[in-house]
C-alpha cells in the first residue's frame, strides 16, 4: 500500500537538507561494473515545531538511466525527532553499475500538529573522481 497520499507535496521550507557524496574504492570493482558510494545527509529543522522523519524515498539513476527506486521507513533504521533549530547527520550507500549516476528524492515528515509534509532531497551526483570536470 502506498501511504505517499497521506503527504503534502509542496515543498516544506522548515526542513533544509544537504548531502555530500563520497567513492568508495576500496569497495568498488570497475572490472565488474561495480562502483560503491557513501553519502552524507544532514537535516535541518530550521522552523518553530518539532518534526519527525518517518518515511524515506530515494530515486536512484545511474549513468545509463536505470532507476531504482527506495521507499521504506526511516534512515537507517531510525526515525529521528528534529527540535527548532536541531539537526540529524547520517551516512548510507549506494551500488551502481556506471562510474556516475545521480540521486534525490524526499522524507515522509510529521509535524507536532500532526500534519504530514515531504522535505525533498535535492539532486546530487555520484560521480569517481576525476570523471566529471
Amino acid at each position: 500500500m502506498n501511504n505517499d497520499s497521506e503527504y503534502r507535496h509542496d515543498p516544506h521550507p522548515d526542513i533544509k537538507v544537504h548531502v555530500q557524496s563520497e567513492y568508495l574504492a576500496d569497495q568498488s570493482n570497475p572490472d565488474e561494473s561495480r562502483y560503491v558510494f557513501a553519502y552524507h545527509v544532514r537535516i535541518t529543522n530550521t522552523g518553530r515545531q518539532t518534526a519527525r522523519l518517518l518515511t524515506r524515498h530515494w530515486i536512484i539513476m545511474d549513468g545509463e538511466a536505470r532507476i531504482q527506486e527506495v521507499r521504506g521507513d526511516g534512515v537507517v533504521g531510525e526515525q529521528p525527532q528534529l527540535a527548532p533549530g536541531s539537526s540529524y547527520e547520517y551516512s548510507s550507500g549506494a551500488v551502481l553499475e556506471t562510474p556516475v549516476g545521480s540521486m534525490h528524492g524526499s522524507y515522509g515528515m510529521i509535524d507536532e500538529e500532526g500534519q504530514r509534509f515531504e522535505a525533498p532531497i535535492p539532486a546530487f551526483t555520484l560521480a569517481i573522481p576525476r570523471l566529471l570536470h
